[in-house]
């Protein structure tokens, strides 16, 4: 239809995941490792298909909800920083960062292919995920899929993939 765009949004109170994480910032500042209730929503723009449906609210919120329950209560690890390594070895993985030095259960940590696990990273690494899982069809069709992500309330990260 020219002249209109279409938008779906799922945000609930159950698209939450409760997890650890420690990011570096201005060069060498590490923070202390810490926790947070991470609040997630998805937006999804694109025309409407034949059911007149950009997409099924009930099947993104499921999509979004798996991705959630993988986060939840791990300690969040980024797999490609330049100043904290992060090793696996056996049951145990080493997280450090110059002589500061973090070991935990490997059951525990959920090592994220991101630099930093900074809010607007884990919203990029979330919403490529989402765009894996919803396959090649789903994203040809979409002009724009934004994932958000709260680390406190009122603090959102966001980002917009475009199809």
């Amino acid at each position: 239809m020219p002249g209109r765009r279409f938008r779906v949004q799922v945000t609930k109170d159950h698209l939450v995941f409760s997890a650890a994480h420690f990011i570096t910032f201005n060069g060498d500042i590490c923070e202390r490792l810490h926790g947070h209730n991470w609040r997630t929503s998805v937006e999804v723009e694109g025309p409407l298909d034949e059911n007149h449906y950009v997409y099924d609210f009930i099947s993104l919120r499921d999509q979004l909800q798996a991705l959630v329950n993988e986060l939840d209560h791990h300690v969040l690890l980024p797999a490609s920083h330049p100043l904290i390594e992060v090793t696996t070895s056996g049951e145990e993985v080493t997280a450090q960062f110059r002589d500061r030095r973090w070991v935990f259960p490997r059951e525990d940590c959920r090592i994220l292919p991101v630099s930093n696990t900074t809010a607007e990273l884990l919203a990029q690494w979330m919403g490529e995920q989402l765009l894996e899982r919803l396959g090649p069809e789903f994203r040809a069709k979409m002009i724009a899929l934004r994932i958000r992500v709260e680390e406190n309330f009122g603090q959102w990260a966001e980002c917009e993939l475009n199809g």
